[in-house]
């Protein structure tokens, strides 16, 4: 398998790297301050990354987005994974999921989304349906022309930053057994019923703000139903999918960051009279990050490449992310221990890298239910 990059490939990494170098990253110290991005230069990030052609790349170019091939968006998201995620989430990528809007939802979601005129966020997490999303208790019951949704949501991503919900709700039972029929919907922000507020704050990724969902008799119009009712877990699984590669990808991006800073502060450190990277004792802990960075985004790109072929499967996307995310805990706890103390510093950006790295490995599937996924498609051709 060939991973030279194409003429247009290197161009749209180029092109997201510089974007990421003089747009983002002279910012992350003011937001990491405030824990917030400044409305006015949200808006700004927002219109340059409209007017360099960043924004949407993961949408069909026939609606109006980049239309990239998955390699192409793994090297894309590679690159604006070396930002923190308050910053990088402002050249947005609406989810996936849209695609899956009818010609009415797409001229009020999708294609405003695509432009930049509307902002979704998913919500999926509640306080007691974690991994077992089959077990959530949010409700979606018919009435009428309308739904009526009673629930909560929480740890639900920049929630106070978007404008509508992409909505995983329960409406009933499957036939003949206990399982929730998962259903999705397209909540506006501002549906009577529906409160958002901000969830307890995080030690990971300031600015970019986990919130709760509280839903009391929301009354959602039954054309919001996204999919058919009862499909709404085959349209999250898809989803996942590919929101597991982009994951990967960051953990990669934000990885080879770590390890150029590393690497330079061990080459130019010195004690005992050398630089301290010539000690066998951190130069080989620097050789393992660089071989487990290698191997991490070789998986990811592997896993984008077959997807394109649409060969890729659950298994495919989990260890790709299972790697990447814990390659990057690895990788930013190994940093802290070179830099010293002042890896725990907090003007020095190592302990910001460390405390960011940690949720990888929680959202967007847990590493124990990916290994969950790689072990059940290892047994299932045997009938175990």
């Amino acid at each position: 398998m060939d991973f030279t990059l194409t003429d247009e490939q290197q161009l749209i990494v180029d092109t997201v790297r510089v974007f990421v170098e003089r747009e983002l990253l002279p910012h992350e110290d003011e937001v990491e301050r405030l824990d917030e991005v400044p409305p006015d230069l949200a808006g700004q990030i927002r219109e340059k990354a409209i007017a360099a052609g960043l924004y949407a790349a993961n949408m069909p170019a026939e609606l109006g987005g980049g239309g990239l091939d998955a390699v192409s968006l793994v090297l894309a998201e590679r690159e604006l994974g070396r930002a923190s995620y308050a910053l990088q989430m402002l050249v947005e990528r609406p989810s996936n999921i849209l695609q899956g809007c009818n010609e009415d939802q797409r001229s009020r979601y999708l294609i405003p989304a695509i432009r930049g005129e509307r902002h979704d966020c998913v919500a999926m997490t509640e306080p007691g349906s974690g991994s077992d999303v089959r077990s959530m208790s949010t409700t979606a019951s018919r009435d009428g022309d309308d739904y009526v949704i009673n629930g909560t949501k929480h740890f639900i991503s920049h929630a106070d930053v978007a404008d509508f919900v992409i909505l995983f709700a329960a409406t009933g039972t499957e036939a003949g057994g206990p399982k929730k029929k998962i259903t999705a919907f397209l909540v506006d922000e501002d549906s009577p019923g529906l409160t958002v507020t901000r969830g307890p704050e995080c030690v990971s990724n300031r600015g970019y703000h986990q919130c709760e969902l509280s839903f009391s008799d929301c009354r959602v119009p039954a054309a919001n139903l996204l999919g058919e009712e009862g499909r709404g877990f085959d349209l999250m699984s898809q989803w996942l999918g590919a929101t597991r590669l982009t994951v990967a990808a960051t953990s990669v991006g934000r990885a080879r960051r770590v390890l150029e800073a590393v690497t330079k502060w061990a080459a130019t450190r010195k004690q005992f009279g050398q630089p301290v990277g010539r000690f066998q004792g951190v130069g080989f802990q620097l050789a393992d990050c660089a071989t487990q960075l290698e191997a991490a985004e070789l998986l990811a790109l592997r896993a984008a490449a077959k997807c394109d072929r649409g060969t890729m499967t659950d298994a495919d996307a989990a260890m790709a992310k299972l790697y990447a995310s814990e390659m990057l805990g690895r990788v930013t706890d190994t940093a802290v221990q070179i830099f010293g103390g002042m890896g725990l510093m907090s003007p020095f950006p190592a302990e910001r890298w460390w405390r960011d790295a940690r949720v990888e490995r929680i959202w967007d599937g847990t590493s124990e239910i990916q290994r969950h996924i790689i072990a059940r498609s290892l047994l299932r051709p045997y009938g175990a």
